[in-house]
């Protein structure tokens, strides 16, 4: 008898499931997003088990005994690491003088406090070239300083120091620059007479814009070609916490085609030629927090492949959140660009602090008509400044007008927010340098920012905002530049 009545009682309910209507969730706030992006961000974890390197035949540097490298006895410690499951392979409490370095899947690499990695200067270690790529672009160049290809799951840890030994006398001088070293018939990327027209560099451009197959970009040393310091290449799951780096060939820290990043309490000081502090490139979840950058370039700059190659990768880099780092020298503070035509999308940066006259910018993006690519959705918050010597914010889509390349490939700029950024002192508020013939940079919107000891200038006029090409748009709400409330720009220029 109580059957009818469960089923009557079964139907109004399934009635009444159907008829609710789903509760919507609240939009997240732009810091909300990145506080989720933080959170999906996927952790290492290693075994316990340990691998001295000390026991694999490492022996610690003597200046009274012959340098013994040490980085056959680190490749395989990792290598048996690696074979065994996984685990940390420790650099003991010395100073050890190496070549370059591979790591293996589930391998945390980590330094004691007191741990000192020298790395050898003698170019004839880093060759066979690897795959890797070099402002952008695909091709097989020196191996770098520590290196890894399709890793999960690995770690570079610990208070020790890793250092590039980089210098005029060695891996600067490859830039080609005589104020790092070069004289005329040594190695460089431009050649030994020091044309950039036809150097290995100019080279690798055209093999670019050609779309040579890759397998036929391979350098040798004598095209001086320099490697970065740590290359990590489609990798995922990735710690680096704590180590001080310096004295970098090139690139510092380049992650390529990595997901689930992080790079935490890390020391850069590498005042050397296009020596980056940290430049993820076609990289997704990507945490940066806590760390400091003296630079002799960008102390973080964003990338996601240069010109054909990376728009027939077509990767964006997305979903990276930088804060509480600290920035000192650098052209840039936080950098998007200029190797950027697989676009950039969600940038966070909040609770910075720059600081230097040799730091000419603290937020800028760099592209051009060579690249293509929609860059959008950066928002900064809470960045104190003492001094930087040109911009507080600087968007440029000219930026290396004489490159040889495709053009018409006309990138895009747009929903970028800075909120409660304070300079003391800056050549500018804020440059647009946008292009002539369409109007893409748009949506950019300043609040509650102040910039003060701003200067006139010729260029410009009032040193308020610097502005070329089109641009609409320009939001300012409540900033003051020398204490002095500033109004929006026309909305169309």
């Amino acid at each position: 008898m109580k059957k009818p009545f469960i089923l009557a009682f079964a139907v109004l309910l399934a009635i009444g499931t159907a008829d609710a209507k789903p509760k919507k969730s609240s939009p997240k706030t732009p810091w909300q997003q990145a506080d989720s992006i933080v959170s999906a961000i996927r952790k290492t974890n290693f075994p316990k088990k340990t691998y001295r390197i000390t026991d694999f035949g490492a022996r610690a540097y003597r200046p009274d005994a012959p340098v013994a490298l040490a980085h056959d006895a680190i490749n395989l410690a990792i290598t048996v690491c690696n074979q065994e499951g996984g685990g940390t392979v420790i650099i003991p409490d010395s100073t050890y003088i190496t070549g370059p370095i591979t790591l293996l899947s589930n391998v945390n690499l980590h330094l004691e406090d007191g741990a000192v990695l020298k790395f050898s200067t003698n170019p004839d270690l880093y060759f066979p070239a690897v795959l890797t790529r070099w402002e952008g672009i695909d091709c097989y160049n020196t191996h770098p300083l520590i290196y890894a290809y399709g890793a999960q799951n690995i770690a570079i840890t610990g208070k020790g120091l890793l250092d590039a030994q980089g210098s005029n006398s060695n891996w600067w001088s490859w830039c080609g620059a005589a104020h790092f070293g070069w004289e005329k018939g040594k190695i460089s990327q431009s050649g030994r007479d020091g044309d950039k027209t036809k150097g290995p560099r100019a080279r690798l451009l055209q093999w670019g814009e050609t779309q040579t197959p890759v397998h036929e970009r391979v350098f040798t040393k004598e095209d001086g070609m320099r490697p970065q310091f740590v290359n990590l290449f489609r990798c995922n799951t990735v710690l680096i916490e704590d180590v001080t780096l310096q004295n970098s060939p090139f690139w510092v820290l380049h992650p390529l085609f990595c997901n689930d990043l992080i790079v935490r309490g890390v020391k850069v000081i590498n005042e050397g030629p296009n020596g980056d502090g940290c430049d993820p490139e076609s990289c997704n979840r990507v945490l940066i927090e806590n760390c400091v950058f003296h630079t002799g370039d960008d102390c973080i700059a964003i990338k996601s492949g240069r010109n054909m190659d990376g728009r027939k990768w077509n990767t964006p880099s997305q979903n990276i959140v930088v804060r509480g780092c600290k920035m000192e020298d650098g052209h840039g503070g936080v950098v998007i660009g200029s190797e950027i035509s697989g676009g950039y999308r969600n940038l966070y940066v909040e609770d910075c602090e720059m600081d230097s006259p040799n730091l000419d910018r603290v937020i800028r993006i760099k592209t051009n008509s060579c690249r293509s690519g929609i860059i959008e959705n950066i928002y900064v918050r809470n960045i104190r400044v003492g001094q930087c010597r040109e911009a507080v914010l600087r968007i440029n889509l000219n930026y290396e007008p004489k490159e040889v390349c495709q053009r018409g490939n006309n990138p895009i700029v747009r929903n970028v927010n800075l909120e409660n950024v304070t300079c003391q002192k800056s050549q500018f508020g804020i440059i647009l340098n946008g292009l002539d013939d369409v109007c893409n940079i748009y949506n950019i919107n300043l609040k509650d920012c102040e910039f003060n000891g701003v200067k006139p200038n010729k260029r410009y006029g009032g040193g308020v905002i610097g502005k070329e090409g089109k641009y609409r748009d320009i939001r300012l709400n409540n900033v003051k530049i020398n204490g002095e409330l500033v109004e929006s720009p026309s909305d169309v220029n």
